[in-house]
């Protein structure tokens, strides 16, 4: 299920005259979650008239960013569970 801000998405870039398989794809398939969906909205409203190439280049940019904020917070969990066990041992 698509979060609201995807639909919020998917009817911007129908808007702006984006083809309907595009769109679908941008808003349902790629960013699909409140947080991606949101950063493309705010590009667009801050981009009157992006080109289909500079469109899919800030797609790539967010889904990147994502990637590297969700190996952040696995790699701190992990961290956080290695000194759980220096501290305390195996339990």
């Amino acid at each position: 299920m698509a979060s609201t801000k995807s639909d919020e998405l998917y009817r911007l870039l129908l808007e702006r005259g984006y083809s309907k398989e595009f769109c679908q794809e941008v808003a349902y398939k790629n960013l699909n979650t409140d947080y991606t969906a949101t950063r493309m909205l705010g590009y667009l409203y801050r981009v009157s008239a992006p080109s289909l190439e500079m469109l899919v280049d800030e797609m790539l940019a967010i889904l990147a960013d994502r990637d590297a904020l969700v190996e952040k917070h696995e790699s701190e969990h992990a961290q956080a569970v290695i000194s759980d066990l220096y501290r305390n041992g195996l339990r």
